[in-house]
C-alpha cells in the first residue's frame, strides 16, 4: 500500500528527486530522475492547512472559524505556507490590519478612527 512521502527528511536540505514511478493498473515502471513540485513536498501540517484553504476558497476568516484559532495565527500559518512553496509574504497593510481587527470586534470604531487617522 502506499504512504506519503517521508518530508521532511532528517537532516536533508534539498527536495528529494523521485527515481521511479509505478503505474499499477498497467503494470508499467519508468525510471528516471524525477523532480517533485513544490506542493508535493510539503509537510503534513503546510498540506493539511493548504486543502483546508482551498475547501474554504481562499477565505482565511473562514480557516479562523473552522480551525477556532486567532486571525493573527492563521496569517502566521498562511505565511509559513506561502515560503514552503517559493512565496515570500507581502507586508501587510496597516489600514487593512485596522479594519480586520475592528471587523474581529478586537478594537472599537473610535480606535480604529483614531488608528486610521495617524
Amino acid at each position: 500500500m502506499p504512504r506519503p512521502l517521508p518530508i521532511p527528511f532528517p537532516d536533508e536540505t534539498e527536495a528529494p528527486t523521485v527515481t521511479e514511478l509505478r503505474f499499477p493498473s498497467s503494470g508499467v515502471t519508468v525510471r528516471g530522475d524525477f523532480t517533485l513540485n513544490e506542493f508535493a513536498t510539503l509537510t503534513p501540517d503546510n498540506l493539511e492547512f493548504l486543502r483546508l484553504y482551498v475547501r474554504v476558497r481562499g477565505n482565511l476568516k473562514e480557516v479562523e472559524r473552522v480551525l477556532g484559532v486567532s486571525y493573527p495565527t492563521v496569517r502566521a500559518r498562511f505565511d509559513t505556507l506561502l515560503r514552503a512553496i517559493g512565496y515570500e509574504p507581502e507586508a501587510a497593510d496597516p489600514q487593512s490590519e485596522v479594519l480586520e481587527r475592528l471587523e474581529r470586534g478586537e478594537i472599537t470604531p473610535d480606535e480604529a478612527a483614531r488608528k486610521l487617522r495617524r
